[in-house]
């Protein structure tokens, strides 16, 4: 049975801005609304990997191995700050593709994926979340586990989709303002640098 509480507290944890949704709004600002469907959709995918570890008890690693955890903390925000420098590098204004030929979608499921599996906080985060509304009187904790990832992940899902649409809408006014363009460009860029290093030093 799933608890009013951890649907509550769900829903909160969602949605707190991160890296997913930094990277959804961006999709739905400078490639459009479909595309932050996909977007959305690769940041869910990469919980998978941090939900399966929690549950099978594998985040243990991370969090008594100093070393497993730093190698797969350093190597996320290297990623993160390679977005970072990406994106500011870029001397053209991003712009929305008017074609669906233009864009990449299994690119931008890729890199949604990326950005949650190189995060080995959240596989700490389901081993520390998930237990507190399991029931001591459950026949299966790890069914019980995995049912609620399954909810987090849908609720992740549903308000990245919402974040990413509402940002769509605001598409072509970036598209029609080089300025503007370019001004949000270095605001996800250095967005995506303070979360690198956030990572790093944390």
């Amino acid at each position: 049975m799933i608890s009013i509480e951890f649907l509550l507290t769900s829903l909160v944890v969602v949605l707190i801005p991160g890296t997913g949704v930094l990277y959804t709004v961006a999709t739905g600002l400078f490639v459009g609304k479909r595309a932050s469907l996909f977007a959305a959709f690769g940041c869910t995918l990469g919980i998978i990997p941090a939900l399966l570890a929690s549950a099978f008890g594998l985040a243990a690693i991370f969090h008594t191995s100093a070393l497993a955890f730093q190698i797969v903390k350093y190597v996320g925000a290297t990623y993160l700050l390679y977005l970072a420098c990406h994106m500011w590098r870029s001397s053209a204004p991003l712009s929305v593709p008017e074609g669906k030929a233009n864009t990449n979608y299994s690119g931008i499921i890729l890199k949604g994926f990326l950005l949650n599996i190189l995060n080995p906080k959240l596989s700490i985060f389901f081993l520390a979340f998930l237990p507190q509304f399991i029931p001591t009187t459950v026949d299966s904790v790890l069914m019980n586990m995995l049912m609620l990832g399954a909810v987090f992940m849908l609720m992740t899902f549903a308000v990245f989709i919402v974040y990413g649409f509402l940002s769509s809408r605001f598409s072509e006014f970036i598209k029609n303002s080089k300025r503007a363009s370019i001004a949000m460009q270095k605001i996800f860029a250095t967005s995506f640098a303070a979360l690198g290093l956030k990572l790093v030093f944390s």
